[in-house]
């Protein structure tokens, strides 16, 4: 058992994890609706600007009346260059289904409010996810349903056609790229090793440079069913395996540090009965620093990956005392909040 694990308060981590969770799912309700209004933004889309409904271009029109099976991406924030490119490349947005909402709201009806879009996102685009697929979709994984919808011109015109869809949204909302088709890719929410993940709040940001202040440094990914194949293995024998590896993996990729002495702790994530049936089997080994009273995490610089000699690792931007508690275990995926609310919904793991 790695040194600091049995001093972690139960109450503690499992605070930690719920509001991880619960922001995830937050934020998730909120990034639903984002994409779509990136292509009726003031800006967006060639043609328009300060609030104008411009005309689209030819590629982005084409990218937005795509068929179901299609796959897009852009670069600009405001996605005025979205186009299509094969599912094999790295893509935002995998179209799922096209749905007409047009009998709801018919020619000369105004554009829906955002608590409409938002139902109209619920109820329009998640029956036909598991069809597409061809199984479940993980309540738990990286994907997550999203909707396309008419620009304020096209509105105007009377289309009333939206193109449902599969995106990855970061732990802090921006829309991370994800490459091959979705029915073909492990849903398991897992970054590659080395990367760190900002600090929000006292929680969990988007990936950034491990230079700038961050929260988690992700140091491996490992497969439960390597150990568990003959089944979903409790969260009990989840911890007891990944203290064990998640040890082993840490002291590879830190050259053997003393993450107490940098005031750091070794954690990791748990997975679901819903994500292992449906496939997700992957896990995050990281590290992180908490706050003196355990509230949440504080800022880290700078990566503690293996370095030449004379280089120094990661530490606590604050330089607080050396932390007692072990791993929080929670979840590795949406922003925490800094509410001390108790815990009151499923913990994901």
């Amino acid at each position: 058992m790695s040194p600091s694990a049995d001093r972690f308060p139960a109450a503690t981590t499992q605070t930690l994890r719920t509001r991880v969770v619960m922001g995830g799912i937050f934020a998730g309700a909120l990034i639903a609706l984002a994409l779509s209004v990136l292509f009726t933004g003031s800006g967006g889309f060639a043609g328009g600007s300060g609030g104008g409904a411009g005309k689209l271009s030819p590629e982005a029109e084409e990218a937005f009346h795509s068929p179901p099976g299609s796959c897009l991406t852009w670069t600009n924030p405001d996605a005025s260059d979205a186009r299509k490119v094969a599912c094999t490349q790295p893509h935002k947005f995998e179209v799922t289904a096209l749905v007409d909402i047009g009998a709801q709201f018919p020619e000369g009806a105004p554009v829906p409010s955002l608590e409409q879009w938002q139902q109209i996102a619920q109820q329009k685009c998640t029956s036909d996810v598991k069809p597409y697929l061809g199984h479940n979709l993980d309540p738990y994984g990286k994907l997550t349903t999203n909707l396309l919808r008419p620009t304020p011109s096209q509105w105007d015109d009377g289309d009333r056609q939206l193109r449902c869809g599969l995106q990855w949204a970061g732990p802090g909302g921006t829309l991370l790229a994800t490459t091959g088709p979705a029915k073909e890719q492990d849903q398991s929410l897992v970054f590659e090793p080395g990367t760190c993940l900002a600090l929000q709040g006292k929680g969990v940001g988007d990936p950034v440079d491990c230079t700038k202040p961050h929260s988690y440094e992700i140091i491996a990914t490992l497969d439960l069913k390597t150990k568990f194949k003959d089944g979903y293995p409790s969260q009990d024998d989840q911890k007891a395996w990944l203290d064990t590896e998640c040890t082993k993996q840490a002291s590879d990729y830190t050259g053997g540090a003393d993450l107490d002495a940098k005031k750091l702790i070794l954690t990791w994530d748990l997975r679901e009965q819903e994500s292992w049936d449906a496939g997700s089997a992957k896990v995050n080994c990281k590290v992180a620093a908490l706050l003196p009273d355990k509230s949440g995490l504080q800022a880290v610089t700078g990566s503690i990956k293996a370095a030449p000699a004379g280089a120094d690792g990661g530490q606590p931007q604050d330089g607080g005392q050396p932390q007692d508690g072990g791993p929080p275990s929670d979840g590795g995926g949406g922003p925490a909040t800094s509410s001390s609310a108790p815990p009151t919904s499923k913990q994901n793991g």
